[in-house]
């Protein structure tokens, strides 16, 4: 694929009462009814979503509530609970270390929010977000950061969209230990590779709707879990070959920027779209592109918006 261009924004959403999130959120509408399923559209579709959330996120119930009267969209609230959207699937490599995650997001451009959120549902939290309130990676006050990768099985069961379950970790723990305790009991939709980072501790685990919680080897993930995935998929998407890289790497962002962690595949929904490098003990976050960088933290978040060149030219 050519070169093109794609705008990210940094927004503030406070406690998602005063309106900025709903303007951005209603903007999104259109696109967010495309993720919602036909059970979502039921009453017994959303009623089983909201038991789903009163059980397992229960903290984040009045958050919910106030976001969907603030959304004030039929079927907003069923939406917001992100237990009935359909199934995605997307590329991505990440890699933690102590006080550091390092992460390259690998999805289609036109199917990306790309939206910096800074909020403060119940703490203060920074992160890229995506389906209205959802994380793809973000920080929270604690130090705390989280990061998602794709864990390369098609199955797809009862359960959560990862992006409300990064969303629950930063807004509910303060340590790494305690996010894999929370996430051990979440049922999760379809398989992914969660990356978690303290000031002291780095791990990746395993999570999906087949398996139990299983960590990692090591605190890095590409695009498949504990068995590798069949050769076609491997040539596809150079899962093992980027885990491997990413390993001998570590959490150098120039190599994040270069083939293989950088992927060129747009079409294909496995080009890199940014990377981020959270350092939580310290607030801060800098998403890189090629030759350009944004820094964020909770000491001086910036609303604004950026547009950048992704792919290669040729």
């Amino acid at each position: 694929m050519s070169q093109q261009q794609k705008t990210f924004r940094a927004i503030e959403v406070g406690d998602g009462s005063d309106g900025r999130w709903a303007t951005h959120a209603q903007a999104l509408w259109p696109l967010a009814q495309g993720w919602m399923t036909e059970e979502s559209r039921t009453p017994e579709g959303a009623d089983r979503a909201r038991k789903l959330f009163e059980t397992h996120m229960p903290e984040l119930v009045p958050v919910l509530d106030r976001l969907a009267g603030q959304l004030d969209r039929p079927g907003g609230e069923t939406f917001l609970t992100l237990a009935t959207v359909r199934p995605f699937f997307s590329g991505c490599t990440q890699i933690g270390d102590s006080g550091t995650l390092l992460r390259n997001y690998d999805f289609a451009p036109e199917e990306c929010e790309g939206t910096i959120v800074s909020s403060h549902f119940l703490r203060p939290v920074i992160g890229m977000q995506d389906v209205a309130w959802g994380l793809l990676d973000g920080m929270n006050d604690a130090g705390l950061a989280v990061s998602l990768t794709f864990g390369g099985r098609f199955v797809h069961g009862p359960g959560f969209a990862i992006l409300i379950v990064l969303r629950y970790l930063l807004e509910t723990c303060d340590t790494v230990d305690e996010a894999i305790g929370r996430l051990k009991s979440i049922p999760i939709a379809i398989p992914q590779n969660v990356t978690l980072v303290d000031s002291e501790k780095a791990v990746t685990v395993f999570v999906g709707p087949d398996i139990s919680l299983t960590e990692a080897p090591e605190a890095c993930a590409a695009n498949h879990q504990h068995l590798p995935v069949p050769d076609e998929q491997e040539q596809f998407s150079r899962t093992q070959e980027r885990l491997g890289a990413v390993r001998e790497a570590g959490t150098d962002v120039a190599a994040m920027l270069k083939p293989p962690l950088y992927q060129f595949a747009y079409d294909q929904g496995l080009g890199t779209l940014y990377t981020a490098h959270y350092q939580p003990s310290e607030g801060r976050v800098t998403y890189y592109w090629p030759g350009e960088s944004w820094d964020q933290s909770f000491h001086d978040f910036a609303p604004g918006s950026r547009t950048v060149t992704i792919g290669r030219a040729g």
